[in-house]
This record gives structure tokens, C-alpha cells and sequence, in this order.
């Protein structure tokens, strides 16, 4: 079997997918393989549907952080406050996801007939409503930031963006200069820094567009880089690092479950709320289709559909 995890993973690369995305599927695997090795198949075609439940009663019987990739590593797991607690169904699903890319790969080659994961393995879960910020505490937020400083200044301009476009921070975090069009107020992503390898644009509002003249000018003054928002070196800044620093200023304020995607959840929801579609947004948002959109952003409370119902009553706007 490793010898197809290692021509599957060279198959993700030629294909342009992150190495996000690749690392989570090795990590997977590898994960997967010691379990197979233990109960003797090193083959992947004597993998049956028996093997994968059996790999979820293990799951769930060692609990999290119990098996590791690397034995030598030394990020002391058994530390962890949650150390041997039971595996979420959540994690187990991911697990099963991204296994399920392997074996459909290799119906793909021939290397096996059908896949061993059928759509009973899942559990059904309930969906986790997406985080919220409210215009009174995004502008708290904001508020936070000493724009006095070079890289708290980046930040100001950086969150405003993404609750303005949707875009991912990562997609963010690579714009060059010349990616943008000030006049038509648009940024085109490269298909190489987006997550599905496909190019798209994004567009901002003419309030955004002065808050990114007026950081172009101040960046420039200062810093020499082709990229919109660069470190204090001019180098790329990293996601790691930006998601650090909001979870700084959100703490200032005393605000909880700040994160940079929260930005890109509440572009969706207030896209939404403003009487925009679903097929427009997952355009927007980059994603492979409308289902995906979907299940990540039709969770609207019942408030929100009375007040969507109330800015679009058919009588109420009948002229």
C-alpha cells in the first residue's frame, strides 16, 4: 500500500492541490497504514469494508492523539489537557473523507474494483452554526488596532478586506499589487493561490477602495515589495502569523472565537442577508459548486429569515 500513498500523493501535486490539503491526506494515510499493518495487510487491494469499520472501533477505542505518524516526534502528545478523550464524529468523517479521495484514485487506476467506503460509515452530525460578528463589535475590533504601527495598520486594512470580499486569508495574503484593478474595484486571484486551482475575481466596495490607496501609498512610503501586505522585511505575511495577531486584538477587547475565517463566514451570511444568491456567492466565494455553498452557509436563524422575508415581501414592494 505505501507504494500507492506515495504515487497518489505525486498524483495530488501534478493536480496543483495545496500542500495543505496533500499534508492532511498523507497524514491520514499514514495513520490508516499503521493500523493495517498491525492487523497484517500491507496490500491495498485486501482492504474490504470489514477493515475500514474495523478502523473506526479503533478510533474511537484509543482516543485522540494516542497514534502518531511520527514516533520520533517530539511534540509530547500525552501533555495535552485532551489527551485519550473520545474522537469527535466530526474528526472520524474528515478521516473517512479524505481516505475516500485515496480509494476513489485508485478505482481511477484499476488498482482496485470499488471502494471499501460506503455512505453508512459516516455519522450524521449536527451542523455547528458559523461564528457571527456584529457590526458593533467588528468596529471594537477595529478600534483595537494601533494603525500607528506598520503591521497593525496591514491588519486594520487586511480584516476590513476580507469581510469585504469573502476571500480566503490565505487567497489574501498572496496578492501582488498588480492583482488589483483600483478603477473597476476588482482583485483577481491567480488559479495558483486558490484553493480549488481555478482563477477568479473578487470585488471590494468603493469604501474599500480608498482604505487600500491610502495603505498603498503608506506601505510604499516604508516598505519595497510587490505584495499588498508584507511583513516588516517585505516578505509574504503568513496565515499562521495574521490569525495570531487577530486573536491578539480580539482578546483586547474581550472578544471569543475571532479567527480569520469568521471574516469569510460573515461575508457569506451578510451577502446573503443584503438580498444577494446562492449561486452568485459560491462563485464569489470560489468554491467547486453550489451544494458545497450550501452546507457551508444556509444556516440562517429564524430572525434572519424574518428579516429577509420583511425586506422582500412581494406586496410590501409591489409598486
Amino acid at each position: 500500500m505505501e507504494k500507492d500513498v506515495e504515487m497518489f500523493l505525486e498524483a495530488c501535486e501534478l493536480k496543483g492541490l495545496s500542500m495543505k490539503t496533500i499534508g492532511s491526506y498523507e497524514q491520514t494515510l499514514r495513520l490508516f497504514m499503521q493500523h493495517l499493518y498491525k492487523i497484517g495487510i500491507e496490500r491495498t487491494e485486501n482492504i474490504t469494508h470489514l477493515t475500514i469499520q474495523g478502523y473506526i472501533q479503533e478510533i474511537r477505542r484509543r482516543g485522540k492523539y494516542t497514534a502518531v505518524t511520527n514516533q520520533d516526534a517530539r511534540n509530547y502528545p500525552e501533555n495535552r489537557p485532551d489527551y485519550g478523550k473520545q474522537v469527535s464524529d466530526v474528526t472520524i468523517n474528515n478521516y473517512l473523507r479524505n481516505l475516500r479521495v485515496f480509494f476513489n484514485w485508485c478505482v481511477d487506476e484499476d488498482i482496485l474494483r470499488k471502494s471499501p467506503i460506503k455512505r453508512g460509515d459516516f455519522t450524521k452530525t449536527d451542523h455547528k452554526p458559523l461564528e457571527f460578528i456584529s457590526d458593533d463589535d467588528f468596529k471594537r475590533l477595529l478600534r483595537a488596532l494601533d494603525i500607528s504601527k506598520f503591521s497593525e495598520y496591514r491588519d486594520f486594512v487586511i480584516v476590513q478586506l476580507l469581510l469585504d470580499t469573502g476571500m480566503r486569508i490565505s487567497e489574501c495574503l498572496m496578492i501582488k499589487v498588480n492583482d488589483l484593478n483600483l478603477v473597476k474595484r476588482f482583485i483577481w486571484l491567480p488559479a495558483k493561490n486558490t484553493k480549488g486551482k481555478r482563477g477568479r475575481s473578487v470585488f471590494f466596495s468603493e469604501k474599500m477602495a480608498g482604505q487600500i490607496r491610502k495603505w498603498i501609498k503608506y506601505k510604499d512610503r516604508y516598505r519595497d515589495s510587490d505584495f499588498l501586505f508584507c511583513t516588516n522585511k517585505g516578505k509574504p505575511l503568513q496565515a499562521n502569523n495574521f490569525e495570531a495577531n487577530v486573536r491578539k486584538y480580539a482578546k483586547r477587547v474581550g472578544l471569543k472565537n475571532v479567527h480569520p475565517h469568521v471574516f469569510r463566514n460573515n461575508f457569506a451570511k451578510r451577502f446573503l442577508m443584503n438580498g444577494g444568491d446562492i449561486y452568485t456567492l459560491s462563485r464569489i466565494l470560489g468554491h467547486s459548486s453550489v451544494t458545497v455553498t450550501e452546507q457551508a452557509y444556509l444556516d440562517l436563524t429564524q430572525e434572519d429569515l424574518a428579516e429577509l422575508y420583511r425586506r422582500h415581501s412581494p406586496l410590501k414592494n409591489m409598486r
